[in-house]
């Protein structure tokens, strides 16, 4: 009966139109109160909990906010062409340049839409207007732009491991090479497609445009080994690398870059009296700079974008974690773990049932709602049938990658559609084609456990400390 109602008044609010953090919190509450023997104070406990307890959540609104930075800041932009002097000679070269900058910008955002939006908005049209299809340019972008999941550090990888008391930094280990692979095979698909159709190259521009453009992309690639370097070597966790990763990312946009802020638009030489003049008529000096650098309008509307993103991701956290509070005091993962071991059903007969379950999940809901609700109810029984969690949460995050191409609440193809002009049936008609790709990489990653748990236990085997 407990089950029932849990589950079927959540389903019910979900089917209204009911926002899925209200869903959850009120399913929870009506079930604490008329069949738990939990006190009413239990509640507002575990609502307080579930953000002041876990440590590894504070790393969201960090992450998050370095995002917005690097979005806005022109990192994108700068990582765009470093890709594409790298290998847009190569047949197909400039959308193989797209996923490489997707993989780049994804090791410094965390976030698959943000990487769509950052990275989509500049090379659809650039591909375009090369004499790419711009459905090919578009279902490239989606699919590249779900690797921001997957590629640590990820906030998604974060959900779940406050959701199942996993380690962070091992789940940030363990995507290091499924985000690799996942990125080869799509640039290697692209580069047979390219020479099917005949689509084009650009010229390669020598080595000293590449180091040029590399050296211009450094502020951004020098994140990637600023959090994921401090994380693997033992320095910092993860939520104290995010942290640094926040400040770096205005450091690189207002300072580095100049991108946004006061000193917008004013260049690092100056060549006559004229010029500096007008830089010290507008900054005063160092000190009011810095002060106009945290007050200024543009910086302010993007830390008050990224608090709105975090805190509408915090609150839909808190509620699952009251959900999933639900879930325990009453036992229903243990029952449910304990019907299927008793069944007799193998691991690799349940992985294709979680598998299913989540493809099914991520069509309807949200990676970090899917992930707070069923990663307490697969977890017990992945460890029951000898499942390593590490793989299973890499097995959950990739079936979240698709959950972002499948309607009718594919995130990646909402972003795709709004940046390309064009319709959500046609941004679903483009992603297609490349589906298929993601469905292949769920199968090895499902089966084939090591290519998630290489690292981690090869790190470990070094005896590097683990946060």
């Amino acid at each position: 009966m407990t089950i029932f109602a849990l589950f079927g008044l959540l389903f019910f609010c979900m089917f209204i139109g009911m926002p899925i953090a209200i869903a959850l919190g009120l399913s929870s509450v009506a079930t604490i109160l008329l069949f738990s023997n939990d006190s009413l104070a239990s509640i507002a406990l575990k609502l307080f909990e579930a953000t002041s307890e876990h440590y590894t959540l504070l790393a969201i609104p960090f992450f998050i906010l370095s995002s917005a930075f690097l979005s806005t800041g022109g990192v994108a932009k700068r990582l765009i062409n470093f890709a594409i002097d790298a290998v847009g000679h190569i047949r197909g070269g400039l959308a193989m340049a797209s996923v490489m900058a997707c993989m780049l910008f994804a090791a410094v955002s965390g976030s698959s839409p943000a990487t769509v939006a950052a990275i989509g908005s500049i090379v659809i049209v650039g591909m375009v207007k090369a004499g790419y299809p711009k459905s090919f340019a578009a279902g490239v972008i989606a699919n590249a732009g779900t690797l921001g999941i997957l590629i640590p550090p990820s906030i998604v990888m974060l959900v779940y491991a406050a959701a199942t008391e996993v380690s962070a930094s091992r789940m940030f280990m363990a995507g290091f090479i499924p985000g690799l692979m996942m990125g080869g095979i799509l640039m290697i698909a692209i580069y047979i497609v390219a020479r099917i159709k005949g689509l084009p190259s650009q010229p390669f521009p020598g080595f000293a445009s590449l180091f040029i453009s590399g050296l211009k992309a450094l502020g951004g690639l020098m994140l990637i080994v600023i959090v994921l370097g401090s994380i693997y070597g033992g320095v910092a966790s993860p939520t104290e690398a995010a942290s640094v990763a926040a400040v770096y990312a205005w450091f690189v946009s207002v300072w580095g870059y100049r991108d946004i802020g006061p000193l917008k638009g004013v260049p690092w030489r100056y060549k006559n009296e004229h010029i500096i003049k007008a830089v010290v008529r507008n900054t005063a000096s160092f000190p009011l700079a810095l002060i106009r650098s945290f007050t200024d309008k543009e910086v302010n509307h993007i830390v008050r974008d990224a608090a709105k993103v975090s805190i509408m991701l915090l609150f839909i956290i808190a509620n699952a974690m009251l959900f999933a509070h639900v879930l325990t005091t009453e036992r229903i993962p243990h029952m449910i773990a304990e019907t299927i071991v008793s069944m007799g059903l193998p691991a690799w007969g349940f992985l294709i049932v979680v598998n299913i379950l989540l493809l099914i999940a991520g069509n309807f809901m949200e990676p970090s709602a899917i992930l707070l609700i069923m990663a307490p109810i697969l977890f017990p029984i992945a460890v029951q049938l000898g499942i390593d969690p590490i793989h299973l949460g890499i097995i959950m995050v990739v079936n979240m990658e698709i959950g972002m191409l499948t309607p009718p609440v594919g995130l990646n193809l909402f972003v795709t559609a709004g940046i390309t002009g064009e319709s959500m049936g046609w941004a679903i008609r483009a992603a297609l084609p490349w589906l298929g790709l993601l469905l292949i990489f769920l199968m090895l990653i499902t089966y084939i456990p090591q290519i998630s748990l290489f690292l981690p236990e090869y790190i470990d085997s070094l005896r590097v400390p683990i946060q």
